[in-house]
């Protein structure tokens, strides 16, 4: 069942959002080589204590997970798509971090990623992520009331399989209330004009995932939450949660410009 958000909601939803935001921001700006996953753990971690607020993502069980999730965000390095496990793992010179974090605040949720480079970007990972942004976009363009939940997936498929790259099936966006993932899903491709109609007090976490490589398959790591790429490319995954609002898309987990510092600003490309 799909829940209906009041406006009043919707301004409680943004206040978690902007934690989130918070949180990303403080990450990304840590990022840098010789920096441990489990160090960006503890950042994200400090941003929420400090912020009053709790993970949706901590101590999180789904159907298909052999254990419950043990961290604030999910760190997802290079053929990592999703759901990666910070660790000791120390970022390299020319890394893809994605990176996917969630905040409970006063009852309500939101869930946003981001992905970025560390030290020297590749020309090849710069251009994934700036598609997956795209995509992204995209797809909070199309999340209009009248519109439905298959033209926000056609606009983000659209935009992936025009740069050649692959969407993993069956994972994708979600909505978004009290819980981190609530009704209805949100595909990463799919039909024009399918679907469920979009109305003003809807929330959706919308959420394109990229594989370099062209290639939809994946498979799950040993630790039974990290999904990799079968072969072996990079991946991209962004997110925002958005309101669907009769004045537009609203976005809840907007963040601010990184100003100077680790991440602020890529170097340029390696070829």
């Amino acid at each position: 069942m799909v829940e209906l958000k009041t406006d009043t909601s919707i301004d409680a939803m943004h206040a978690a959002g902007q934690v989130v935001g918070q949180a990303l921001t403080a990450v990304r700006r840590a990022a840098d080589v010789g920096v441990s996953l489990l160090e960006l753990e503890r950042v994200a971690r400090e941003v929420l204590k400090g912020a009053g607020a709790s993970s949706p993502f901590l101590g999180y069980r789904p159907s298909f997970a052999p254990t419950p999730f043990p961290a604030v965000i999910c760190a997802s390095v290079n053929d990592a798509i999703v759901h990666g496990i910070p660790t000791t793992y120390r970022l390299r010179d020319g890394d893809l971090l994605s990176v996917d974090c969630g905040a409970e605040l006063d009852g309500w949720a939101g869930d946003s990623a981001i992905s970025f480079t560390v030290g020297r970007p590749r020309a090849s990972d710069v251009r994934l992520i700036e598609t997956a942004e795209r995509a992204l976009a995209a797809g909070i363009e199309a999340a209009v009331v009248g519109c439905r939940i298959g033209d926000i997936a056609h606009a983000i498929g659209s935009v992936c399989r025009a740069a050649g790259y692959g969407v993993p099936q069956g994972f994708g966006g979600h909505g978004v209330g009290r819980r981190m993932h609530e009704d209805p899903p949100v595909p990463n491709e799919g039909r024009p004009g399918r679907g469920m109609r979009l109305r003003h007090g809807m929330v959706l976490a919308i959420e394109p995932m990229l594989i370099a490589g062209g290639t939809d398959g994946f498979h799950a790591a040993p630790d039974g939450w990290t999904l990799r790429t079968d072969d072996g490319s990079r991946a991209a995954h962004v997110e925002h949660t958005v309101a669907i609002t009769d004045g537009g898309p609203r976005i809840l987990t907007a963040r601010q410009p990184l100003q100077e510092g680790p991440g602020a600003a890529p170097r340029s490309p390696a070829p």
